[in-house]
């Protein structure tokens, strides 16, 4: 992993994470303690002195809460406790934090949030092995019903830690403190909607033991690819800095002007659309440092203009990233098309009318390709070619190990998946990317990256997150053609190194 302090952990490697600290040296009891305080410290910050209820469940994630009750209770914080299960059934850290606490413990029940002004929620973790049901979730409800404000420890109960996923019932938390590293959980929806503001806490577990678990996902933040991204040197002239073809429509012009647009945008050094020769007068008044060249079809001789073919426009081997989907129309021509474009090895981004052209025989696509891909299909269009079932995370992984292909999922929780099973979950997407013709100008994003060398999985974690963050620059009111435009205030500050926001 390229930076240790944006990987994800799932369940199961935290539970590795903290076997190998305590093989380090440091005891499951201080790791509770140092959960619990931290959990303490986060609800004393964000709210004023108040009633609160502590509700712990029967494991681990119980322990920490009954560390936080004991720290607020120091800080004369009014304090109830409430356990989902026996006190006796109590095990390991958490029966000797749980023996600690000087205080009454009541069942869990609706009843004890009677007099409270927050809750705290320590009954499930990231690690849920079953539905939330019964007393726990009554009590949960009952929290949500009242608007009580709640702090999640490590995870809101019922929010699955490896995928996001609600088993049972989830109320939603104000805040979530989770440990060491994020979860794919808190990223990936609707756990990131559950979570409220996320906290990381430093609870002792050493960054080196991550050297043993070797985590394959990460936070997409520039931190992973920044060092690789491809300004331009002194040095450089525009063939240096590559050469972009964007595929055209007849009837959609805009999608594949909103792809060259933003190819050129993020640093290609020439950009061409490929229009049908029908179209050619439309894509040619609205483009102007964009080459526009005529693409033969049939109706290229009706329109009276010399065109050459898809294939032959490609032999020049300077044309080194295309892409292909936007406006193009799902056709036995865009499907020749995209076989032409892979078979030259060269690097291809496959987007909307690209994919949806192979749904009745996606394996002739996955077989054809041989070079460098990357497929940045919505939920609709990934259905269409790879089928439902499992997870987002899971899904794309499958898909891009399938396919020989980068997979770039949309969505408010983009999973960028990789055929060696690296992934990147990006979290930095703004609800006003929700409008038409965003997804084009991610499509000429990577592809003008893929122009300059950068490799496909990088280039569509760089591209997902910078357009991200230009949505966010611009905020409320954003439509697409807006994006490109605001990719050069995005590059400015990554170039100054500042890779956190927009």
């Amino acid at each position: 992993m390229k930076n240790q302090e944006t990987v994800l952990l799932t369940p199961g490697e935290m539970a590795a994470a903290d076997r190998a600290a305590i093989a380090a040296g440091r005891s499951g009891a201080e790791l509770m303690q140092n959960a619990g305080a931290a959990v303490a410290r986060a609800v004393q910050a964000r709210w004023p002195r108040q009633r609160v209820a502590v509700l712990c469940g029967p494991g681990n994630n119980g322990g920490d809460g009954f560390v936080a009750a004991r720290h607020l209770a120091a800080a004369n914080w009014p304090v109830t406790v409430a356990l989902l299960g026996d006190r006796r059934a109590l095990k390991g850290d958490a029966a000797h934090h749980a023996a600690l606490w000087q205080g009454d413990v009541a069942p869990m029940g609706p009843d004890v949030l009677e007099d409270a002004d927050i809750v705290v929620d320590a009954i499930f973790g990231a690690g849920l092995a079953r539905p939330v049901e019964g007393v726990a979730a009554d009590t949960l409800r009952a929290a949500a019903r009242r608007g009580l404000p709640v702090c999640a420890v490590d995870m809101p109960s019922g929010v699955d830690g490896a995928t996001g996923e609600v088993h049972g019932y989830a109320a939603p938390a104000a805040c979530t403190v989770t440990f060491f590293r994020k979860k794919p959980g808190h990223l990936l929806l609707p756990g990131r909607a559950l979570c409220g503001d996320l906290i990381l806490a430093d609870i002792g577990i050493p960054p080196s033991v991550l050297d043993g678990i070797r985590p394959a996902a990460h936070e997409n933040t520039p931190a992973a690819w920044l060092d690789g991204f491809p300004w331009p040197r002194l040095e450089a002239h525009k063939y240096a800095r590559g050469h972009a073809v964007v595929l055209g429509g007849e009837v959609m012009t805009g999608a594949a002007r909103l792809s060259a647009l933003a190819a050129a945008r993020v640093g290609a050094g020439l950009v061409t659309v490929a229009a049908p020769a029908s179209a050619w007068p439309i894509y040619a008044a609205a483009l102007t440092g964009i080459m526009v060249l005529p693409i033969a079809g049939a109706d290229a001789a009706a329109a009276g203009q010399p065109a050459q073919s898809f294939a032959q426009l490609l032999a020049d081997p300077r044309k080194n990233a295309i892409a292909l989907g936007p406006g193009a129309g799902v056709s036995a021509a865009t499907r020749s098309q995209v076989l032409a474009a892979l078979a030259t090895g060269r690097a291809v981004v496959l987007d909307a009318d690209a994919l949806t052209a192979f749904a009745d025989a996606p394996d002739a696509l996955f077989d054809a390709i041989r070079g460098p891909c990357v497929l940045t299909p919505h939920e609709g269009e990934f259905g269409r070619l790879f089928g439902a079932g499992g997870d987002k995370l899971t899904r794309a992984r499958r898909a891009a190990a399938r396919s020989g292909a980068v997979v770039l999922l949309k969505g408010a929780d983009t999973v960028i998946a990789a055929p060696d099973g690296q992934a990147a979950i990006n979290a930095n997407a703004p609800p006003d990317l929700a409008t038409g013709g965003s997804g084009d100008v991610l499509t000429g994003m990577i592809a003008g990256l893929l122009a300059q060398g950068m490799a496909p999985f990088d280039a569509a974690c760089a591209a997902a997150w910078m357009h991200g963050a230009a949505a966010a620059r611009h905020g409320p009111g954003l439509i697409a053609e807006d994006l490109p435009g605001l990719l050069p205030s995005v590059l400015k500050r990554l170039k100054r190194g500042l890779t956190h926001g927009a």
